[in-house]
């Protein structure tokens, strides 16, 4: 693993912000934060690869990762763009199976890393934190029942709301949404599996229902939290 640092101090407020770790047991809030390490990634620069030893459980810090894979075709498919403080790499850490995607930094990034070997020591001595861990795979699986439904049932601009909205409220991880992010038109179109020029339009329409604003390098978000009609919002815990 590449040089690391011990997690800086007065972290735990920060990372409280995210839905998960702030309602985590105490004791594993602690144990996280106690054998975490931070690792610096430049802008492209992979934290891990899929098919990839598993390392640990991690949490992005600064910056943003892509999480996806290369197709059959040599195309990137994004999976999630994730910023701070948002967990992830949990399935390899419960399986013990290989890494599933690509985490690669967008820009410059650290990404909290908590090595595999001694959290799971840790977890062997105390049982009863596995269901903190299960806790926050259920929420990434409750996304995904999500995002396959609308793919099959929603028309493009709707499915591109609704991605928008995911990466605003932090996949779930955040209570309230940001009103700005930062998303490139590309990268909003590998996540949708669709043309830079069908989000475009998309984006275009959107905007003149009066439901986002583009800006320069952003897309502000006028009505973060409304919904369909009969559709599930997808931080809904109910939903799935």
């Amino acid at each position: 693993m590449p040089p690391s640092t011990p997690v800086p101090p007065g972290l735990h407020a920060a990372l409280a912000s995210d839905e998960w770790f702030g309602h985590c047991a105490p004791a594993l809030r602690d144990e996280l934060l106690r054998l975490g390490r931070v690792r610096k990634l430049a802008a492209g620069e992979s934290l891990f690869a899929r098919g990839g030893d598993a390392e640990g459980l991690c949490c992005v810090m600064a910056g943003a990762l892509r999480i996806g894979a290369l197709n059959a075709e040599g195309d990137s498919a994004l999976l999630a763009y994730l910023e701070p403080y948002q967990w992830f790499g949990e399935i390899s850490l419960i399986d013990g199976r290989p890494r599933t995607h690509d985490a690669v930094a967008d820009v410059p990034s650290q990404v909290l890393v908590v090595p595999r070997e001694a959290l799971l020591a840790w977890l062997d001595a105390h049982p009863a934190m596995w269901r903190e861990l299960g806790k926050l795979a259920c929420r990434k699986l409750r996304v995904v029942f999500v995002a396959i439904e609308e793919l099959a049932q929603l028309p493009l601009e709707e499915r591109v709301w609704r991605r928008l909205q995911l990466v605003a409220l932090g996949y779930g991880s955040r209570d309230a949404p940001r009103r700005r992010i930062r998303l490139a038109q590309e990268v909003l179109a590998q996540m949708l599996g669709v043309s830079r020029q069908s989000i475009n339009k998309a984006l275009k329409t959107l905007e003149a229902r009066g439901r986002l604003r583009l800006h320069y390098g952003e897309i502000e978000l006028l009505d973060a939290l409304s919904e369909s009609p009969g559709s599930p919002s997808p931080a809904d815990p109910a939903a799935g």
